[in-house]
């Protein structure tokens, strides 16, 4: 049996950390799920486009996990940047 599923989800894991500073399972499928719309956000725009006005309410739940990303990374930032400071 191949490893790879657990050798992926090891990677997921890290970049969660590293990305927001925790890795609880929910957390994990948030990045997964915005790491994933925003790459193919870049790399077909027009499909992201034509999903989001199949589904608006899509878009505004990627929206609001989008904003909530960007918030969890900004105090994670800000705590290592306090840590820094204190060492």
């Amino acid at each position: 049996m191949s490893e790879f599923p657990e050798q992926f989800d090891a990677l997921i894991e890290k970049y969660t950390e590293l990305l927001i500073g925790e890795t609880t399972p929910e957390k994990k499928e948030m990045v997964t799920q915005y790491a994933l719309y925003t790459f193919i956000a870049k790399q077909m725009p027009a499909l992201v486009k034509h999903w989001n006005s199949l589904y608006p309410d899509g878009k505004e739940e990627m929206k609001n996990l989008i904003g909530e990303m960007k918030a969890l990374n900004e105090a994670h930032r800000e705590e290592l940047n306090r840590k820094k400071k204190d060492e």
